[in-house]
C-alpha cells in the first residue's frame, strides 16, 4: 500500500515521517503493543513502514506480510483482516487534539534523524548518494528520500497532520498483492478497507526529468575521518531509461563495464591492477544515470580514475572477448528471472513499473536482453558522459 508524491526538498522529511507515525497507533489500536497483539492474531503477520525513491517520486506507505488464506487452519479470513488493519492504520491514526500525537511525533522525529545520520556510517552507500546529490543538484532526484535533518527538526504535529491530509486527498495510491486470492476478491477487500479515503482528485501524475548528456564534468571533494577513500563517478546515459527501447543494451553495457564479477572494472581495475578495494557500476534506470563506485587508497585516486575511464573507453571500442559478453548476458538475464523468486523484489519491481506506466515484466525484459548485440551495448557505452566526480578522502589523505 503505497502513496506516491513528487519528490521535493520542501516535503521529503514530512512525507518520510508520516508512515512511521501512522504505524505507532490507530483509533482502535492506539499503541504498538495493541498493534502487535492484532498482528499476532493474524498468524504473526507484519506491517512495516516503507519510504523509497523511484525516479523523482517519493513512495511512502506500508508493506505487509501475512500467511496466505490457503494455509490457515480454517481456510480463510487473513486477507480480509489484514487489509482492514492496514486501512485502519492509514485512515484512522491515533490523534492528540486533532493532530498527530505529540509524544509519538517527538519520538519518531528523533528516530528519523537517527536514520538520516546513520546513512553516513556506510561510506560506500554514502558516497553513492552524495554523487547523485551533486550531479542532480537543483533536480528533484538530488533530494534524499528521508529529507534533511534540519527540516525534520522543524516539523510539528499539526504541520504533519496537514501534510497527511494533503496526501490522503491528492496522492496517487498503488496497491500490490501477491497470493492465491482471486483478483476480484482482492479488489473488493481493498475497496472496503479504503472506503473512507478522502479523494480530492487532480493528483499529480509522476514524472522524471531526464538530462541526456553532461557538460563539463564537475569535481567534488569531501574530507572525513576515513581510512579508505571513496571515488564515485556519476554518468548521464544519453537519455536512456527503463522506458527506452535501448534499455536492455544499457543493461548489458553496465554488466560488461562494472556490473558483475567478470566486468572490466572488477577484472582489471580491482584484480589485475589492484587500484581499488572494490569497483562496480549500477544504473538508476528511471533517471538515466549510471554511478561507478570504488574504494581506493588516497594515493591511488588519480590512477584509479584514469583506469576507470580507460575501461569505459574499451567498452566504447567494443574490446570484448566472446566469453565476456555471454557471461555478462547470462548474469543479467539470471538476475531478472530471479526477481520472480521473491515477493519483495517483485513488489519493488512492479511499483517502479506502475509509477512510470511500464507494463514489461522481468521475463519479457530478459527475453529482450537475450537479443541485444555487442554493437548495441557498444552504442550504449558511447552514449555515457561523465557528469560528476566525487571523492571522499581522509583527514590526512
Amino acid at each position: 500500500m503505497t502513496l506516491l508524491a513528487p519528490l521535493s526538498a520542501e516535503n521529503a522529511a514530512a512525507n518520510a515521517l508520516i508512515p512511521y507515525l501512522l504505524r505507532r497507533g490507530s483509533e482502535a489500536h492506539p499503541d504498538m503493543q495493541s498493534i502487535s497483539a492484532a498482528l499476532d492474531q493474524l498468524y504473526g503477520g507484519s506491517i512495516e513502514p516503507m519510504v523509497r525513491k523511484k525516479g523523482e517520486v517519493q513512495c511512502l506507505g506500508f508493506v505487509g506480510s501475512f500467511l496466505d488464506d490457503a494455509y490457515t487452519l480454517d481456510g480463510g479470513g487473513i486477507l480480509d483482516e489484514a487489509a482492514e488493519l492496514m486501512g485502519e492504520l492509514l485512515l484512522r491514526p491515533c490523534t492528540d487534539g486533532g493532530a498527530f500525537s505529540t509524544e509519538y511525533t517527538r519520538q519518531e522525529k528523533a528516530n528519523l534523524i537517527d536514520r538520516i545520520r546513520g546513512e553516513i556510517n556506510d561510506k560506500r552507500s554514502y558516497a553513492s548518494n552524495r554523487v547523485v546529490e551533486e550531479m542532480c543538484a537543483g533536480e528533484p532526484y538530488g533530494v534524499n528520500r528521508l529529507g534533511r535533518e534540519s527540516d525534520v527538526e522543524s516539523l510539528t504535529p499539526q504541520g504533519l497532520w496537514e501534510r497527511y491530509q494533503e496526501l490522503l486527498g491528492r496522492a496517487r495510491i498503488e496497491l500490490y498483492y501477491c497470493g492465491s486470492a482471486e483478483p476480484d476478491r482482492v479488489c473488493f477487500i481493498f475497496q472496503k478497507a479504503l472506503a473512507g479515503l478522502p479523494r480530492e482528485g487532480g493528483y499529480q501524475e509522476p514524472s522524471c526529468s531526464i538530462v541526456s548528456a553532461a557538460q563539463t564534468p564537475r569535481r567534488v571533494e569531501e574530507t572525513m575521518d576515513v581510512a579508505q577513500g571513496k571515488l564515485t563517478m556519476g554518468f548521464r546515459t544519453g537519455g536512456i531509461t527503463a522506458a527506452s527501447p535501448e534499455y536492455p543494451a544499457l543493461m548489458l553495457c553496465n554488466a560488461l563495464f562494472g556490473g558483475t564479477t567478470t566486468s572490466k572494472l572488477f577484472l582489471n581495475v580491482r584484480e589485475k591492477l589492484s587500484l581499488c578495494y572494490y569497483a562496480s557500476s549500477m544504473v538508476h534506470k528511471y533517471k538515466g544515470v549510471m554511478v561507478v563506485s570504488s574504494g581506493v587508497e588516497f594515493a591511488n585516486v588519480k590512477k584509479a580514475e584514469d583506469e576507470i575511464l580507460a575501461q569505459l573507453e574499451a567498452c566504447r571500442n567494443g574490446d570484448f572477448e566472446p566469453w565476456e559478453v555471454e557471461g555478462a548476458r547470462r548474469y543479467t538475464v539470471s538476475s531478472l528471472r530471479t526477481v520472480l523468486d521473491s515477493q519483495g523484489r517483485q513488489e519493488d519491481y512492479w511499483l517502479g513499473q506502475a509509477i512510470y506506466g511500464l507494463a514489461e515484466g522481468p521475463e519479457e525484459l530478459a527475453q529482450r536482453l537475450e537479443q541485444v548485440t555487442t554493437q548495441q551495448a557498444v552504442a550504449a557505452a558511447k552514449a555515457l558522459s561523465l557528469d560528476t566526480v566525487y571523492f571522499l578522502k581522509g583527514t590526512e589523505g
